[in-house]
């Protein structure tokens, strides 16, 4: 029989999941509408793979398209286009589905440091604005959450009982967190390395005992490995290209930021700055809230504090580890939040035993009744920050979330699809939204400055500027373009010929 502090507990973790799943599912259809061209590459994937014939990802784990891309979330989204339909929504619930899954990982995560760490690390996640807006989205960033608490876990479990079975399991669940989810889980191996080499120094007795289970760690990585290091020596252009391109290590990446203040504004993403992404610049608001990076900073005094067990030393370490990401991509605006995602799960724990901590500082001072009351308190900033990142995010007007989400070529798109013979021009990228969203009966696609010869062969020519239909039809003939879709002020976005 439960006791009534185990039904509280379920209780509360009951309430966080129903508040992540109200905060990630609510108007989705809708909110943010749109579709971003990545978001429609892995749509089209998860199209292809269940309805053309031999198609597949190299290795049956990368796609060479949109850049190069794990194909572990295209697959996951084309079940559940198999069990509801291929649309955006379903596309974007997957990515919410795993947000939720990832709150739940960051509690099992937590939890290993205690009840309430893991409450309210999870109630953190559940109700986090950067972590929100990530899982709307329907691109594969939003698996990030989930599997890097899995990894932790798996890490921690191999820690507290050292043997051969649970270093499998943890070479096994490293790899797949690693190399089949999203570019900053990559570093969970040099997390690994670090984290025994720490290890050696701190606690001799626990490192000698996971030395032993070495071989079955690395066996189990390679193995899991093996389909992903294929797709890096026979592919090493489009497997290392996007990581290439985003450093600082490539002379040509194009920055917002000098160095120096790529760096400042990173770091000050907790409480200060916000991604200035418009995909994910939610009213400029920080992706940590002031309150809560200070939690974090006090949870990380505790972490250090506590540095020689493995369990600590693992969070610890990991929280560096996953910062090198977004410091060393200097590509685009900062701070960038998704190449800070591999902080989630570690910067969760922090938040718990930051709580934890200010709630045992309470209690030495001033009794029991301070320390409940500490995390009475810590209880109403999360379920605030949480209500105050729905009501921004859900707020947001679709003017601010018009041309980030692309609405013109979902227009387009619409319009292509209203009957045959449609030919749209736009380049490559674009293109993805219109081939996933018109996947049954696709347009004709024509690369801006490619001349129609024989324009009559369709009904209509639609393009996103009067210009690219002069150069493809003419002066004359472009001429005659008219506007058929408008954004919020009124301007024109889609135009269209009809020969």
């Amino acid at each position: 029989m439960r006791s009534r502090s185990a039904w509280l507990v379920l209780g509360a973790l009951a309430a966080i999941v129903a508040g992540a799943v109200l905060l990630r599912f609510v108007d989705l259809a809708a909110n943010p509408g749109g579709l971003y061209p990545d978001e429609a590459a892995e749509g089209l994937d998860a199209a292809r793979l269940l309805h053309q014939p031999g198609f597949h990802p190299d290795f049956l784990v990368w796609f060479q398209d949109d850049g190069g891309r794990e194909a572990l979330f295209a697959y996951v989204v084309a079940a559940a286009f198999q069990l509801f339909g291929a649309t955006v929504t379903v596309l974007r619930a997957t990515a919410a589905a795993f947000g939720v899954a990832g709150v739940l990982g960051i509690w099992a995560l937590g939890r290993r440091f205690g009840t309430a760490t893991g409450l309210v690390a999870a109630a953190w996640a559940a109700g986090s604005l950067w972590l929100i807006a990530i899982s709307r989205d329907g691109m594969r960033n939003a698996i990030v959450p989930f599997f890097g608490a899995v990894a932790l876990i798996a890490l921690l479990h191999w820690a507290a009982r050292p043997g051969r079975a649970t270093a499998l399991v943890a070479g096994a669940v490293t790899s797949l967190a690693a190399l089949y989810t999203y570019q900053p889980l990559k570093l969970l191996p040099v997390l690994v390395v670090v984290w025994l080499v720490w290890l050696r120094h701190a606690d001799r007795a626990r490192y000698d005992e996971l030395r032993g289970g070495a071989v079955p760690f690395a066996a189990a990585f390679l193995l899991v490995a093996a389909p992903m290091l294929a797709v890096a020596v026979t592919e090493p252009a489009s497997y290392f290209g996007r990581a290439a391109a985003v450093t600082s290590l490539n002379p040509d990446v194009q920055t917002a930021d000098n160095p120096l203040l790529h760096v400042l504004r990173t770091v000050a993403m907790f409480g200060l700055t916000g991604d200035p992404n418009p995909r994910h610049d939610i009213a400029s608001l920080p992706l940590v809230p002031l309150p809560l990076g200070a939690l974090a900073g006090i949870g990380a005094v505790r972490l250090w504090r506590m540095r020689r067990d493995p369990s600590h030393s693992l969070i610890l370490l990991a929280l560096p580890v996953f910062l090198v990401a977004p410091l060393i991509a200097t590509e685009g605006g900062s701070p960038h939040a998704l190449r800070a995602l591999g902080l989630a799960a570690p910067l969760a724990v922090a938040v718990g035993l930051g709580a934890v901590e200010v709630a045992a500082w309470g209690g030495e001072r001033w009794g029991r009744a301070a320390a409940n009351a500490a995390l009475v308190g810590v209880a109403v900033i999360l379920t605030a920050v949480a209500v105050w990142s729905g009501w921004a995010y859900l707020a947001r007007p679709v003017a601010d979330r018009y041309r980030a989400f692309s609405y013109p070529v979902v227009s387009m798109a619409d319009l292509a699809a209203g009957g045959p013979g449609s030919a749209v021009i736009v380049d490559d990228y674009t293109a993805m939204d219109v081939l996933f969203l018109d996947f049954d009966r696709p347009p004709a696609i024509i690369s801006p400055g490619i001349a129609i010869s024989n324009p009559s062969t369709y009904r209509e020519i639609l393009a996103l500027s009067p210009n690219d239909l002069s150069s493809a039809l003419g002066p004359a003939l472009g001429g005659t373009a008219r506007p058929v879709a408008w954004d919020p002020s009124g301007s024109p976005t889609v135009w269209a010929v009809t020969p």
